[in-house]
């Protein structure tokens, strides 16, 4: 087959080789020789297997002459795969992608937006500084754009190309600014973290969208929420006071409090402490987020709580962080690390759970010491013997380094609870005789640990080790005894047998550094005629007082670091890390964060209700503003048509110019009749200054429909009813029950003999559309008929409808499938408008396909008659003969639906515009038919 396809492949059927053989046309030079085809399919699946190498990390950089070409292309499917291939490689072969600089700019202007968005990312993607001004103008244009997709792909850009060029900082902080005040959900995440990689110390810029952020946090993306929650904590700490209210300590030794009363200083310090309504929305807007599905967000929600909410409180996240323990290896790493910081300050959080943290056979060695040091840090009196039970069957464990790991809990248990350290001493002096090497080794290390901090009460079990020095083979454990026996030699009431334990540790191991250590003690304290003075003074060179050591968990400073970080995992600073900052003495002025929202006015003459910036406007600046609302609010048709950022400019210039206050000193009916000529105005004015257009929006007016089918489907048959046999037709008339429904025909036919009562649609509906049921019908005499109609919302979709048919006996499942065409409603509109809207639905809104018909069937009355059968469209007027249009809009969502017809002998070429692409692809295949059968 590879053999056909290559030959195939070199002729014009092109499609046909590449479905033949897949496989075979994958290589570089197959791939290559596909793009430089004249066949458009041909191009599209080589992209497609270009992206597709390039996900599985294999390198098709050589594809990129090749790929470059196809840059411009009008095929917006092929496009996209080319831009994807361009961001991967841009960087790589700059040379090449700088020659497509053009390209890429005119493609910043193009009407699909995810053709601006891919053209801005792979102009980002060029790391060349020749071009910053022009990435920099490309950023800007981008960031005022319509749509929200692309105004994120330009936070997302702002991030290179200030890592390409610094010194563009301050101009990429306007935009970060302009970015913060988009209410766009989509945009949120983005340019937070645009925030945080260009400018984190500007906390000005949030103040006055802090309140935005909080509000949109539950609807922004997982990772946007992530980066969000982690600068809200850094700007909360910095705005807010501590509500840390019972740790805080008050200064006894100033003026104040030495000449206050005792009294005075009890009320004053048992005030009671008011949380800011800022820092409780936000910890209010964060709580959902703990059921989120994403660990990363659940475990930003936790650690905004460690570091920012009451204590009373913390209990809240316990749940939701003993969850994600439930998930992969890696999760539950970082979360028991978290935990384990938690643990040490706050036990009674994790206490009632702590069956979650016993050690599962299963777990990795790295999370069973995770465990382990969770369970060391909750164990305290009531819950030590349980602890300790469950230590014994983990010295059991087969891995060993959990087993030495254990070994150290039981020491730190036994430091930390001072009745349970005689228990500890005696259960790790019975594992000396265990037959694991690194179970004895690591219980010696412990016990030595232990007896230090009381070596007279415990000179039994220094006995008892040295007793256990012949049976010791683990050079660790021998090191180790020896140490022991130095330190609390003089305790030890009996005299070494001989050979000496030096002696012996020289025959077991042949170490020079062992030796060496063994020759110097030996002269200490076995005197001879060559020891010299230095042996007078061996009890205190060898017997010394030591620091007693300190047994603590590992995480014990480890808050330090913000939790949920990279610093924190690692126990170390990370490169970008940006501290906590301590709570303010004094909390700072919070009206900063008092944005400017302007109410709607309920009654002429009453004021604007608003939270305004301080009183700097007077009372005429007050009623002024209110009456350019009501002005603004009285014209609802001119506000629909608007842009805002023409009403909010036409709002300011009616507030500023004179004209305002030549309308508030005439009288009310004046004022009524000139109201509008007024704004009118005063939208000239603001188009004038900011040079912006608007698009004028066409009525959208249902028609009569141009046919009406008369064709009938079968609903339910007489065999299936028993009996009761329905078929429906679409009328295509508006539905009465509903402006988004389609209007429907019943005919109900009774074929038996006896009468049937109680006919209706049964509450139930299977699929969940919404469906205006026809009244019940009491009683339908046997062979007779009746019509009803009922409407049904297919929400724009050829969803089948099933519902139940019933009968006063029985039950009858039916369903009515819509063919696209009857989805529609037909609208007139003139040529003119129809050209006009068609531009605007281009690229991914549009569908073609091209048909081969025989001329002398073709004339106009049978290409409408045609088109308007199968899809209830409006006919609309056309001055060119061989091109016929026609328009409508979908019942449920009432968007625009355009049909053209191009006749060019012997072709015609299709063409559907509309929003709704999957509509139109299914129109298409449709009108194809229809058209194609003339």
């Amino acid at each position: 087959s590879g053999q056909i396809a290559k030959q195939t492949f070199s002729q014009s059927h092109g499609e046909f080789a590449v479905m033949l053989s897949p496989w075979f046309l994958c290589r570089n030079e197959d791939l290559k020789e596909m793009l430089e085809s004249n066949k458009e399919s041909l191009k599209l699946e080589a992209m497609k297997r270009i992206v597709g190498l390039i996900a599985k990390g294999k390198n098709a950089s050589e594809l990129f002459p090749a790929v470059v070409k196809n840059v411009a292309s009008k095929n917006i499917e092929l496009k996209k795969l080319v831009y994807v291939y361009l961001v991967r490689y841009a960087e790589e072969q700059q040379d090449l992608a700088l020659l497509s600089i053009s390209t890429f700019q005119r493609a910043l202007k193009d009407p699909n937006q995810l053709i601006r968005a891919s053209a801005l990312r792979v102009l980002s993607s060029i790391r060349v500084p020749i071009i910053v001004p022009i990435m920099m103008l490309a950023i800007k244009e981008a960031a005022t754009d319509l749509s929200p997709y692309v105004r994120k792909t330009a936070a997302h850009a702002i991030q290179k190309l200030f890592s390409l060029d610094p010194d563009q900082k301050e101009h990429l902080i306007e935009v970060i600014e302009k970015l913060l005040k988009d209410k766009s959900t989509l945009v949120a995440g983005s340019v937070v973290m645009a925030f945080e990689e260009v400018c984190p110390d500007r906390i000005d810029l949030i103040h006055k969208n802090y309140r935005k952020l909080c509000n949109l946090l539950v609807d922004v993306e997982e990772w946007g929420q992530v980066v969000i929650i982690h600068m809200l904590t850094r700007y909360a700490r910095t705005q807010f006071v501590s509500p840390w209210r019972e740790d805080a300590v008050f200064d006894e030794n100033s003026e104040k409090a030495f000449y206050d009363s005792e009294e005075e200083r009890r009320v004053d310090q048992s005030k009671p402490y008011i949380m800011d309504p800022d820092h409780r929305l936000l910890l209010r807007n964060t709580k959902p987020l703990l059921q989120s599905r994403n660990t990363a967000v659940v475990m930003a929600v936790s650690q905004l709580y460690w570091h920012l909410s009451p204590k009373h409180e913390l209990s809240i996240i316990t749940k939701s962080l003993v969850r994600l323990l439930r998930s992969h290896r890696e999760v539950q790493y970082i979360v028991l690390q978290n935990i384990a910081t938690m643990s040490i300050q706050r036990k009674g959080m994790f206490e009632p759970f702590m069956k979650s943290f016993y050690v599962r056979s299963t777990d990795a060695t790295h999370i069973k010491t995770l465990k382990l040091e969770i369970l060391t840090n909750l164990a305290n009196e009531a819950n030590i013997s349980t602890i300790l039970r469950e230590f014994q069957t983990y010295v059991k464990s087969q891995d060993k380094a959990f087993a030495a790991a254990t070994i150290q809990a039981i020491g730190c248990c036994a430091t930390n609870i001072s009745e349970v350290t005689d228990t500890c001493l005696n259960g790790l002096v019975l594992l000396l005789s265990n037959r694991d090497e690194t179970v004895v080794a690591e219980s010696v290390v412990v016990i030595k640990k232990l007896l230090q901090t009381q070596p007279s009460q415990h000179s039994d079990i220094i006995k008892h080790m040295a007793k256990l020095f012949d049976n010791i083979t683990v050079r660790d454990g021998v090191i180790h005894i020896n140490l022991t026996l130095d330190v609390f030699g003089e305790h030890c009431l009996f005299r070494w047998p001989r050979p000496s334990p030096m002696r012996r540790t020289l025959s077991n191991f042949r170490s020079s550094t062992l030796l060496d250590r063994t020759r110097f003690i030996r002269q200490l304290i076995v005197p001879n005629e060559k020891s010299g003075a230095l042996s007078k003074y061996a009890r205190r060179i060898l017997m010394a007082p030591k620091p007693a050591p300190v047994l603590q968990s590992a995480f014990k400073d480890r808050d330090r670091f913000q939790l949920g970080t990279l610093s924190h995992t690692l126990n170390s600073q990370a490169s970008g890390y940006l501290e906590l900052s301590d709570w303010p003495a004094v909390a700072p002025d919070q009206s900063v964060r008092n944005v400017e929202v302007v109410e709607p006015v309920k009654e002429a003459g009453a004021p604007a209700l608003s939270k305004s910036k301080p009183a700097k406007s007077n009372e005429k600046q007050k009623r002024i503003r209110s009456t350019c609302l009501r002005i603004m609010q009285h014209n609802y048709s001119l506000n629909y048509y608007l842009p805002p950022q023409i009403i909010q400019k036409t709002l300011n210039i009616m507030t500023k110019y004179i004209l305002i206050h030549i309308v508030l000193s005439i009288s009310s009916p004046f004022f009524v009749n000139c109201m509008c000529s007024l704004l009118h105005l005063c939208v000239f004015l603001a188009c004038q200054f900011d040079a912006v257009s608007w698009p004028v929006r066409v009525s959208l007016q249902a028609s009569s429909p141009v046919f009406v089918p008369e064709t009938s489907h079968e609903l339910l048959h007489r065999m299936t009813g028993k009996g009761l046999s329905a078929q429906y037709r679409f009328t295509r008339q508006p539905c009465i029950y509903g402006n988004s429904m389609v209007s429907l025909q019943l005919t109900l036919s009774n074929r038996t003999d006896q009468a049937l009562e109680n006919i209706h649609i049964s509450e139930k509906s299977s699929t969940g559309q919404n469906i205006h049921r026809f009244n019940a019908i009491e009683r339908l005499e046997p062979q007779a008929s009746v019509t009803v109609s009922m409407g049904v919302d297919f929400n724009d979709s050829t969803q089948t409808a099933n519902f139940q048919l019933c009968t006063k006996e029985d039950e009858f499942s039916v369903s009515i499938q819509p063919a696209v065409g009857e989805l529609l409603l037909p609208i007139t509109m003139s040529e003119a408008d129809f050209t006009k809207e068609q531009g605007k639905l281009v690229g991914m809104n549009e569908s073609s396909a091209t048909i081969t018909i025989t001329p002398e069937n073709v004339s106009s009355q049978s290409v409408n008659r045609k088109v308007v059968s199968v899809a209830n469209l409006g006919v609309i007027p056309s001055g060119q003969e061989n091109i016929y249009r026609f328009a409508g809009k979908t019942v449920s969502s009432g968007s625009l639906v355009l049909v053209s017809v191009a006749l060019k002998d012997p072709d015609a070429m299709i063409t559907i515009n509309t929003e709704k692409t999957v509509m139109g692809s299914m129109l298409l295949r449709q009108v194809k038919t229809a058209v194609q059968g003339m």
